[in-house]
């Protein structure tokens, strides 16, 4: 590898690092001064404290990866072009695509990087993240999905509730539907359900059990009854940031049984896997437009071509929320949704990239 080579590659890595390091304890400092009030109010131990802020700082360096490594290429870019030793690059006789490989090549430790951290460590971090916010911060608020559960739990049964007490472990308006050969054998209604931990056992209030018959039915009604079922409670009150909290194999069957059970989080755990892989794709394209924006010498100096990479930044993280929301909140393909933003943002690469050349 040539000096050329080096020069640029240590500056891409440098830069990237100390913009991490640089960022890192103004965000840590931001959300103590937010959060400092309930943490005394809750006499949090802390060792917990110490835990959360480390698990605070891997989620959202995940979470702003892009943002942080576009900033960073802007950043040393502009000072190559304003100190005229882009032109002197390619005045020596190097293409732009030459001068554009050790950006490249930066790009991959990044993107390995992002690899290591979306598979490994991300997931742990997000779940002592979000166990420690409910726990603390968010008082109140329930981490389960409480209300309209719909799950199949085996080949042969489907449940539902309306709604869950997370508290009191009971749900409302319950529903078992048993099917063998795709054909209803019965169904199992009751007002409410409550969960005994101590018997591990489930009572049914207005409990109605329906089999159905080749030309009758017969009923089965009881005001209460006790009975155990295939299902385990937590069938009923799935974790909504589950997915965020297991490691990439975890996360494959753990999409393919909420899609057997008929979930209506599945969008969520799909945008989830999906961006593990899509995360390591963004960081070449961006780096690609950052050079492309900042390699040029501007009359406004760095802060016009910081002001553009800004701007290109938050509308890649715009499109990347307003797409994911779609997925989440409706049929909207997790895939496309994931994707979409880097199939734009690669086209504006191609075409930045085709102009900086000439």
């Amino acid at each position: 590898m040539k000096i050329l080579d080096w020069y640029i590659l240590k500056r891409y890595l440098i830069t990237f690092t100390m913009l991490l390091l640089l960022f890192i304890p103004i965000m840590i400092t931001v959300h103590i001064a937010e959060k400092i009030g309930k943490i005394l109010e809750n006499e949090v131990p802390f060792g917990e404290v110490m835990i959360y802020f480390l698990d605070f700082t891997v989620y959202f360096v995940y979470l702003l990866f892009p943002l942080f490594l576009f900033i960073s290429v802007i950043w040393f870019t502009s000072k190559l072009a304003n100190n005229t030793e882009v032109i002197a690059f390619l005045s020596s006789g190097v293409s732009f695509t030459r001068f554009l490989r050790p950006y490249m090549i930066g790009a991959t430790f990044v993107a390995l990087f992002s690899i290591v951290l979306g598979l490994f460590l991300a997931p742990k971090a997000s779940e002592g993240f979000n166990d420690f916010s409910y726990k603390y911060f968010k008082k109140g608020k329930s981490a389960i999905e409480t209300t309209n559960v719909f799950r199949q739990i085996n080949d042969q049964e489907i449940i539902y509730v309306s709604n869950f007490d997370v508290k009191n472990n009971v749900g409302n308006n319950f529903t078992l539907e048993h099917f063998e050969d795709n054909k209803l054998q019965y169904k199992i209604t009751a007002s409410s359900i409550r969960y005994m931990p101590n018997d591990t056992v489930y009572r049914l209030t207005n409990y109605v059990k329906r089999d159905i018959g080749e030309h009758t039915d017969e009923l089965e009604i009881i005001r209460r009854k006790d009975t155990l079922f295939s299902f385990d409670v937590d069938d009923l009150i799935p974790v909504i940031y589950a997915a965020e909290t297991k490691m990439y194999g975890e996360l494959r069957d753990f999409i393919a049984k909420e899609e057997a059970r008929g979930s209506s989080n599945v969008g969520r755990f799909k945008l989830v896997l999906y961006r593990k892989w899509s995360l390591p794709v963004s960081v070449f394209i961006l780096t690609i437009i950052a050079v492309a924006v900042s390699s040029i010498k501007r009359r406004g100096g760095m802060g016009v071509n910081l002001a553009v990479g800004i701007c290109i930044a938050m509308v890649f993280v715009f499109f990347d929320k307003i797409f994911g929301v779609m997925a989440e909140q409706s049929d909207f393909p997790p895939l496309i949704a994931v994707w979409f933003p880097n199939v734009i943002f690669g086209i504006l690469a191609i075409y930045l990239l085709y102009n900086a050349k000439r």
